[in-house]
């Protein structure tokens, strides 16, 4: 977990040390975390004003879950998994879950994924805002793609992979 979180904390780091002067063109150097020039949400997620913590916490379960039962789906040689091409599919279904559960808070889908840039803006100028925006939503992106992993993969036990032949012995 530490490696994911230093590896998409190196990623914000990038970002932002490439894309430095864009950014102080845009908001002239004082970073925000709301409002018309609002840069923080290019590296972590937020909810949309409407999206309260709870609605919020249910679509970023949900969206997790999806992707775990996928994962299982991709990755099950005895569900006719692929035997190669499964990172383009996962890859593929990553970007099929953004498309269609990105727009209410985002789609962290991976804790580490908010997490690290989120410690980076906070860091980077951006300030303790990151972790008040949308009512403390900071911990949302953390606990419920956990949840939804897990939920995620006792949907597919349930629905899978109890219901395969028994082998035979």
């Amino acid at each position: 977990m530490a490696a994911q979180v230093a590896g998409a904390f190196a990623g914000a780091t990038l970002t932002y040390v490439t894309y430095r002067e864009a950014f102080a063109h845009f908001d002239g150097g004082a970073r925000a975390v709301s409002g018309a020039t609002a840069t923080a949400g290019i590296f972590a997620t937020y909810p949309q004003p409407y999206v309260g913590l709870a609605g919020g916490f249910v679509d970023q379960v949900v969206g997790t879950a999806l992707l775990m039962l996928g994962i299982f789906a991709i990755s099950d040689r005895r569900n006719a998994g692929p035997a190669a091409g499964g990172p383009v599919l996962v890859a593929g279904l990553v970007a099929v879950i953004g498309m269609s559960f990105g727009h209410n808070a985002g789609y962290a889908i991976n804790p580490a994924r908010d997490f690290g840039p989120r410690l980076f803006t906070a860091l980077a100028g951006w300030g303790g805002d990151v972790f008040r925006a949308g009512n403390g939503w900071w911990w949302v992106p953390i606990v419920a793609p956990c949840l939804g992993a897990i939920v995620g993969g006792f949907v597919y036990d349930l629905l899978i992979t109890r219901h395969y032949p028994k082998a035979a012995a």
